[in-house]
């Protein structure tokens, strides 16, 4: 693997100045806010904020019931599936971690909702609604919810440069987005064309289904059930839908194109746990993961690590961290991207996402770093102080400082 050194490139490195660091403090204690105020221990962290949403009545389940005045009472009546709505938090579709939970939590809060905060999903199975009908009519027999979408973007502790020239820590708007769905509690019922329902409600939204004027509501019919147009149309225009975004995380990440070299600034660098002995050390084995180890004469270079392909976006570095000992990129395997706490590891360099990271940076004069992955938006950490533990993503970070760095020059 060549690796060029690049001037473009080495002007965005981490060259530090006589300032002061901000002292590190070793757990999170401040709610993080745009423009808040942070400490070198939350460089490792993130936070969601919520930045749109949207509620819409959706109908899960419906069948239209004809009810003649020898039919009337009490009756179960089977519905069938609408659609289906699933619960999930960003690219990976599921709803595991810290981070997802949070930002679920912060939807309900801002809209004032009861809505699920884990992975759960409306039954895609008919089911029965039961009924007591007091006057003959053409029904709609629902089940539904209100479905809540929206986008989120992720608070990251960086170094800001403020006016008079000073540098402080404080909470700015990560490189990461994404988008999520969840919903509030079932409700199911009853309507008929001839109710007033209010407006924008699953009641309404079930009345809708009905197709209130045409012929079949119109006319007079035997005691059961009756086809909706409408409701047709609705149900195959979810399923197409659900078949199109299903189609698009299939995709996921691809998988990583070779290239021939890359663009990487001149220093090497070790990942230190901050004044301890142990930093990333990257592995040997191609199905291992890069530990916490103890550099020696035996470490061959696995300790040390270059910046590559380094960009950066109001005051926040992306780069390739490539390994000086096995010539590998650091990863998260694309087979466990989706999970909590998958480790950390090398392959082969190409153009990916999963190889590519954030690094936030503590003021000049510190060389205290917090470390994302670009295509998941978990922050790197470990579990416990200790050799040969592996590093692994956190979807929220650690929040008692273990995922804060230093970036230290060899």
């Amino acid at each position: 693997m060549a690796c060029a050194a690049s001037a473009a490139v080495a002007t965005v490195g981490l060259a530090v100045s006589p300032a002061a660091a901000a002292p590190a403090t070793t757990t999170n204690t401040t709610q993080a806010e745009p423009g808040g105020a942070c400490t070198a221990a939350d460089l490792g962290t993130r936070h969601p904020y919520i930045k749109t949403s949207e509620v819409t009545p959706t109908i899960t389940h419906f069948k239209g019931w004809y009810v003649t005045n020898g039919s009337t009472g009490t009756q179960s009546v089977t519905t069938s599936v609408q659609t289906t709505i699933s619960v999930s938090v960003g690219v990976t579709g599921n709803v595991e971690g810290g981070f997802a939970v949070e930002t679920l939590g912060k939807v309900g809060a801002s809209l004032g909702l009861n809505v699920q905060v884990n992975y759960t999903s409306t039954s895609s199975a008919s089911t029965s609604v039961t009924w007591n009908f007091r006057n003959p009519g053409y029904y709609g027999l629902y089940k539904g919810t209100k479905k809540v979408t929206g986008t989120y973007g992720s608070l990251n502790c960086n170094r800001v440069q403020q006016n008079d020239g000073s540098w402080a820590l404080k909470w700015i708007e990560g490189a990461d987005t994404g988008s999520y769905t969840t919903y509030t509690t079932l409700e199911e019922g009853a309507v008929r064309c001839e109710d007033t329902v209010p407006a924008n409600s699953i009641m309404r939204k079930a009345q809708n289904l009905l197709d209130c004027g045409s012929a079949t509501a119109t006319a007079k019919h035997p005691a059961g059930p009756v086809p909706s147009a409408k409701a047709d149309q609705a149900r195959h225009e979810a399923e197409k839908a659900a078949k199109a975004e299903k189609s698009v995380k299939a995709t996921g990440s691809p998988a990583p194109a070779t290239r021939a070299a890359l663009n990487c600034q001149p220093g090497a660098y070790k990942i230190d746990v901050p004044g301890k002995p142990l930093n990333w050390s990257a592995p040997l084995l191609a199905n291992d993961g890069i530990r916490l180890r103890e550099s020696n004469w035996t470490s061959a270079h696995l300790d040390n690590w270059r910046l590559c392909n380094v960009t950066e976006r109001n005051g926040v570095l992306e780069a390739s961290l490539w390994n000086w000992g096995n010539g590998g990129c650091a990863t998260i395997p694309a087979d466990i991207a989706n999970r909590e706490q998958a480790y950390l590891t090398t392959a082969t360099c190409g153009e990916d996402d999963l190889q590519r990271f954030y690094i936030y940076r503590d003021v000049p004069g510190s060389s205290k770093i917090g470390v994302q992955n670009k295509y998941t938006g978990s922050m790197l950490g470990h579990d416990r102080y200790a050799d040969g533990e592996l590093i692994r993503q956190f979807s929220s970070g650690r929040q008692d400082g273990t995922g804060t760095y230093t970036l230290t020059g060899v």
